[in-house]
């Protein structure tokens, strides 16, 4: 007879069953929510965080790489200037309650306490989910009014000073309304931390949203996010995700077109030095006909760094006319470093049009000898190309002052690693 007995926590898992029973009483939602975080956490723990076994976490051994715990409050009480001038911040350790017309913002705690707000996860598999909803106390319901056209873009800031955060926001955008979103995540100083975020975006009829997450965390930091989006008919999203810092990151997108019509695009940047990790994994319903989606993630790796991209579309049967389009470019700069890519389509229509593609390439010789002849010192010519390389997609976004801002990010950690 074979009995099989639950495997020893790790020290990480140890260390968030200590957190979590030193800060449950305090969490914001009352007995409610405590019973759905208690339970939420149980069942990860039960399971333990995934492994290399569990197909969504193929790449990213979780519970082998989660080694270290930071204990305490994570958020910090600085608020820096937004990452495009004139924007709203609506920042995670405080609001001042100044919003634009047509829009509405009521905080994470007043949601939970009335109860308008379920915390829950995706499914077994949903490590990132179990983990946030377990623990999540801050956040912001943002809802956008029926053709409310917002002007100054809204900047949800997050700045972290070691321990842990975690944060969840529920965001609404209404017919025919249009917004630009940033979703920054920053650490102010050296002591590790562990963030967690999830966002829900709902997405109703002919509503036209501009969400980009800005991920800058520090050398030592783990980042969980996870955004989970639903599109209406005619409704339009352009997701850009720039991760730039962190030790181990793993970003979730998880997206349905519910409306015919509905376009989703994702633009990503994936840059990574040092012995860091980080995990774009996406994946794509085309659930009703006449939807489209592009997906181009750009990735450069130094030293002894490991990414991941994984990209699942599933195009349901019913879904005919479906254009997605998927590709995932590599410079390795590095002969320790390491990407993998995992782009999946599952399409049960037969009248579509679908398409991935991946590439992985060191900088063109040419070119930077051409560079080079040209009195460019190497270094320089370098970070040009590279520069580059991930700007393209940047520029797709047509908005000078986002380009500007994100185009500044990026030259600044090339500046740290070239």
């Amino acid at each position: 007879m074979n009995i099989q007995t639950k495997p020893p926590l790790t020290a990480g898992e140890q260390a968030l069953s200590t957190h979590f029973d030193a800060v449950k009483q305090s969490l914001p939602g009352g007995d409610a929510a405590l019973s759905q975080r208690s339970a939420l956490f149980g069942a990860l723990l039960s399971r333990g965080l995934p492994t290399r076994r569990v197909e969504s976490w193929h790449y990213t051994d979780f519970r082998s790489l989660l080694r270290d715990v930071p204990q305490g409050a994570g958020l910090s009480q600085h608020v820096v200037e937004p990452l495009i001038a004139g924007a709203t911040v609506l920042a995670s350790s405080a609001q001042d309650g100044v919003v634009p017309a047509g829009v509405s913002v009521v905080d994470f705690q007043t949601r939970l306490a009335d109860g308008s707000l379920t915390l829950a996860a995706r499914g077994d598999d949903d490590a990132v989910g179990h983990l946030n909803a377990a623990f999540a106390d801050t956040g912001f319901a943002i809802t956008i009014a029926d053709g409310s056209k917002v002007e100054a873009p809204i900047e949800l800031q997050a700045v972290h000073d070691g321990g842990q955060a975690h944060l969840r926001h529920e965001v609404h955008v209404g017919a025919n309304a249009g917004v630009t979103l940033v979703e920054r995540h920053l650490n102010s100083g050296d002591a590790p931390a562990l963030v967690s975020a999830v966002t829900n975006l709902k997405l109703e009829r002919e509503a036209n949203v501009t969400w980009v997450i800005v991920q800058g965390q520090g050398r030592a930091d783990s980042h969980l996010g996870q955004i989970n989006v639903s599109l209406g008919e005619d409704a339009r999203l352009t997701l850009c995700i720039i991760n730039a810092g962190g030790k181990l990151i793993r970003q979730e997108v998880h997206v349905v077109t519910a409306g015919e019509g509905a376009d989703f695009k994702l633009r990503g940047v994936n840059l990574l030095g040092g012995d860091s990790h980080t995990d774009v994994t996406m994946t794509l319903g085309h659930d009703v006909p006449k939807t489209t989606s592009t997906e181009i993630i750009r990735n450069v790796v130094f030293d002894r760094a490991r990414g991941v991209f994984q990209g699942q579309i599933r195009v349901a049967p019913h879904a005919q006319k479906t254009d997605a389009r998927m590709a995932s470019n590599t410079l390795l700069l590095s002969d320790e470093g390491e990407f993998s890519t995992k782009p999946e389509l599952e399409i049960f229509a037969d009248d579509v049009q679908c398409a991935h593609g991946a590439t992985v390439a060191d900088i063109d010789a040419v070119h930077l000898f051409y560079l080079k002849s040209r009195g460019i010192p190497e270094a320089v010519a370098r970070r040009m190309l590279v520069q580059a390389f991930v700007n393209e997609v940047v520029e797709e976004l047509d908005d000078e002052p986002l380009t500007d801002a994100l185009h500044g990010v990026i030259e600044t950690w090339l500046e740290k690693h070239v």
